[in-house]
């Protein structure tokens, strides 16, 4: 049975510390039909002479520059449109695959119909010297496949790293949404709306977490990744055909309320609210005083700083 191509986009943007591990997992796999394509999206440091010096190294890896700071979802765009691969990851170059993740991966959606278009596995989550933190797995809760639309607005539980995605999807969502400051929750709510997903029971990556990852930067300063989640919650409020997802929406706009709210972000908050009353005109007498300590941005953060660091020491 012929091998399918996968296109791996390695994505770039001051990795230099992590850069050789996570090439050189790429390099190793033991999946032999691949594409390698290296988009640097104007790293400021060592990293385009790392790149370059592993392309002269390794002929088949493809090397992008993006010129200047594009941003990951454009970034992305910019390596997917360029590859040919029936089968497509988005890896960043500060983690690490396993060797057999894209075999094994592969060998998944050889089981599976045409209608399935990602498939997503465990991860282990590894800290800036690549020591062991933890896993994300789905021991102690049934992963969710097939229609998981509800599902990703009900709870997080796709490790996005570990995704693989069929080119068809990409295709059909004109990729990425560029206008966005992250990815993996607008690509969730647009892809599971029209394709299934599969769960692959294995670690396959390892997923670094450092001060620099977006997942440490969602409640920053300026606002961006607020404002990128309350576009997709609204594009979502587009997609909902049942009342069970409408609930799940709301639950989640509630959640999102509440943070926004709590770390100062008054404007975002108001826009959340905004929604929320749409979806449900009768919410709380929680969330209407929730809006009148918002409209009056009395701010009320050292509770959310209280809470992290009785549960965390942070």
């Amino acid at each position: 049975m012929s091998q399918p191509l996968v296109s791996i986009i390695c994505l770039c943007y001051n990795h230099e510390r992590f850069l050789e591990e996570a090439l050189d997992s790429v390099l190793v796999q033991t999946y032999d039909n691949l594409e390698l394509i290296i988009v640097d999206d104007c790293s400021t440091d060592n990293s385009p002479a790392i790149i370059e010096e592993y392309c002269r190294r390794n002929p088949q890896l493809r090397y992008i520059s993006t010129g200047k700071n594009v941003g990951n979802t454009k970034a992305f765009n910019t390596g997917w449109r360029e590859s040919k691969g029936e089968f497509v990851i988005d890896f960043a170059t500060d983690d690490v695959l396993l060797p057999d993740r894209v075999g094994k991966q592969v060998n998944q959606f050889r089981k599976l119909g045409q209608n399935f278009g990602v498939v997503y596995s465990d991860a282990a989550y590894i800290n800036d010297r690549s020591n062991h933190l933890y896993l994300h797995s789905h021991k102690y809760r049934p992963a969710a496949e097939g229609n998981v639309f509800q599902e990703v607005l009900e709870r997080y539980f796709i490790c996005p790293p570990t995704m693989m995605m069929r080119r068809t999807v990409l295709e059909e969502l004109n990729g990425y949404d560029e206008t966005l400051a992250y990815e993996d929750f607008d690509f969730w709510v647009r892809s599971s709306r029209n394709w299934n997903y599969s769960y692959l029971p294995e670690v396959t990556t390892k997923r670094r977490l450092h001060a620099a990852s977006l997942s440490q930067r969602y409640y920053s300063s300026d606002g961006k990744m607020l404002r990128s989640t309350l576009k997709v919650c609204q594009k979502a409020a587009d997609l909902i055909r049942t009342d069970e997802e409408k609930a799940a929406l709301v639950k989640l706009l509630k959640y999102e309320i509440r943070h926004a709210y709590l770390t100062d972000h008054f404007p975002e908050a108001a826009q959340f609210l905004e929604l929320l009353q749409q979806l449900h005109p009768n919410y709380s007498v929680v969330y209407g005083f929730v809006k009148m300590l918002n409209d009056r941005k009395l701010s009320l953060s050292f509770i959310r700083r209280l809470y992290y660091k009785v549960r965390y020491g942070k």
